[in-house]
């Protein structure tokens, strides 16, 4: 199988590029079981990328049931270094409006059921976390935007995600608490995936489609279904340009990552002495310190 540096998640949607070539369906086993659906390789500007519907191809995972660790293992079993996450989201603010694209760099967790480490069962690591985006990667992402002078559509920045539980949206209350507290978006799956990927070594970036204004906005009220899917859709053209233009960045400049050594100060078990059977679950994140 060809090498595979640059990994996908988000809707179907993304992959169905005309710009897409030789694809293959590879069904992923992990230590944490399956992913959240096969995963679809093919080639993009003439680099071999993995891509996965992170709620299924048919939508068919609420947030709280994603197999976070899997679909973050199974990128790495791949081969995957940078990792671009697609997600609609809300905004939380005026000047954010819907078919923006915010390249946030902070999160807010509001999760309360979601696990969101590999480590434990003899293990013990502790990743710094302070910066939960790579920086580098997402300049490239906020670049790539840029470059393509999408109409009425302004690319954000930085900004913080707001991260919760779901699947009901906020209550009003809630909505202006996060407003109070400056964040930009919010949306329901990031943040498990941005830790998992910290601890695989992988460097994260959000691209986050703002499909509608969140609760607080007074015009909220008349948001439809409908507007919601087209904009959803309308998002998802846009996200599969600036996807292929950052995936020909990305090949023609990786760029570095404080993620790709992680875990070199992260872990503080005595590997000598740790389990085996862990040893043995971990093996992809471990062999380095082995």
């Amino acid at each position: 199988m060809a090498e595979t540096r640059i990994g996908i998640i988000g809707g179907s949607g993304l992959y169905k590029m005309d710009a897409l070539k030789n694809i293959e369906e590879v069904q992923v086993q992990t230590p944490f079981g399956s992913p959240s659906d096969a995963l679809i390789l093919g080639t993009l500007e003439g680099t071999r990328v993995a891509f996965l519907a992170r709620h299924g191809r048919n939508h068919t995972l609420l947030p709280s049931e994603l197999p976070f660790r899997a679909n973050i293992y199974a990128m790495k079993q791949l081969g995957v270094e940078y990792l671009i996450s697609a997600s609609a989201v809300g905004s939380l603010k005026e000047e954010v409006k819907p078919l923006d694209m915010v390249v946030p760099d902070q999160f807010i967790d509001r999760t309360k059921n979601r696990v969101s480490t590999f480590f434990g069962e003899g293990i013990v690591a502790h990743i710094a976390f302070g910066d939960p985006i790579c920086k580098n990667l997402a300049v490239v992402v906020a670049e790539a935007i840029a470059s393509q002078n999408l109409p009425d559509i302004t690319v954000h920045r930085g900004g913080t995600y707001v991260c919760m539980e779901g699947p009901a949206f906020s209550t009003k209350a809630e909505s202006n608490l996060y407003r109070s507290w400056g964040a930009t978006v919010i949306g329901m799956t990031n943040l498990p995936e941005a830790k998992l990927a910290r601890e695989a070594e992988i460097a994260y970036a959000t691209l986050a489609l703002v499909t509608d204004y969140d609760c607080w906005h007074p015009d909220h009220d008349n948001v439809t279904v409908d507007m919601v899917i087209a904009n959803l859709q309308r998002n998802a053209l846009n996200a599969q340009k600036v996807i292929q233009e950052t995936v020909r960045r990305l090949s023609e400049n990786p760029p570095s990552s404080d993620a790709h050594s992680a875990l070199k100060h992260a872990i503080l078990t005595n590997l000598d002495k740790a389990p085996a059977a862990t040893k043995e679950k971990l093996g992809l994140l471990l062999k380095k310190y082995i």
